[in-house]
């Protein structure tokens, strides 16, 4: 499949306002969290954002907030764990908007909780559905698209300092999980720089959600936690994933291929 109409690494200049104007962006897992503050930040700089989930209400929820601040955004309803599912996104987000130029690789979830010995099947299986075969078929149906289009194509996915940087006692199967996303960035970024597609990928350690409360933790008991556990000082905010992701998805990081930048407020350091 190709289309000639995707510009992802232009270097003409854009107005400071809209960085991203005329060039269309699939953030995955946009329901809420990241992926969410990812799709606002590439609308309001002004993109095309086709945001991507399993539950069409609050992808919905995130395209009204784009629209409300005055952003084009369009939802689609897709399984990455399924490479068909993950091929027809990709097609349907080209068929709605002429190209794509940017892809955010970020649906994942967190299961276990436990010793690996205590793991369920279950929750193994999850793990590698979503975090791993999801990223890997999201990466071949976009490197597929992106590397027919003359101005090929960028890629950031979504890992964890969890996993390649850092590990932790209960949750080594998420890390495991984790790490996987930070191989395949690397490697796919070598296979697949020749062909014009740029692949990085950026590891958040806490973020402002309600992944990283501790069970039964409230925000404000978090929030003297990290006081003692992170350099920072304080979880990371989504804005500031969010802006990570947009650097190495704009113009200014066109040297950066294979990077796993790492946002854990030093906790890996």
């Amino acid at each position: 499949m190709s289309t000639k109409t995707s510009t992802a690494p232009r270097t003409a200049a854009s107005p400071a306002s809209a960085p991203f104007a005329d060039r269309t962006v699939l953030v995955t897992g946009a329901g809420a969290g990241i992926g969410r503050a990812v799709a606002l930040a590439f609308a309001a700089g002004g993109a095309s954002v086709a945001v991507a989930g399993r539950t069409p209400a609050s992808l919905e929820e995130t395209t009204a907030l784009i629209a409300a601040a005055g952003g084009t955004a369009a939802a689609f309803t897709a399984d990455v764990s399924d490479a068909d599912s993950t091929r027809a996104l990709v097609a349907a987000v080209v068929d709605r908007f002429g190209s794509l130029d940017i892809a955010v690789n970020n649906a994942g979830v967190f299961r276990g909780g436990a010793p690996l010995a205590e793991l369920s099947d279950s929750d193994w299986r999850t793990l590698l559905d979503i975090n791993v075969t999801g990223v890997f078929n999201s990466l071949r149906a976009e490197v597929e698209l992106m590397r027919g289009q003359d101005d090929g194509g960028v890629i950031v996915n979504i890992a964890s300092n969890l996993g390649a940087h850092s590990r932790s006692a209960g949750k080594t199967a998420y890390a495991m999980s984790k790490a996987a996303v930070s191989a395949l960035s690397r490697g796919a970024a070598l296979d697949h720089i020749g062909d014009g597609v740029r692949i990085n990928a950026v590891s958040p350690g806490p973020v402002a959600t309600t992944m990283s409360l501790m069970p039964g933790e409230s925000e404000a008991e978090r929030v003297v936690r990290m006081k003692e556990q992170s350099p920072l000082g304080r979880v990371s905010t989504l804005e500031e994933v969010a802006a990570a992701v947009l650097h190495l998805a704009s113009p200014a990081a066109a040297s950066f291929v294979g990077a796993d930048l790492v946002i854990d407020g030093g906790a890996t350091a």
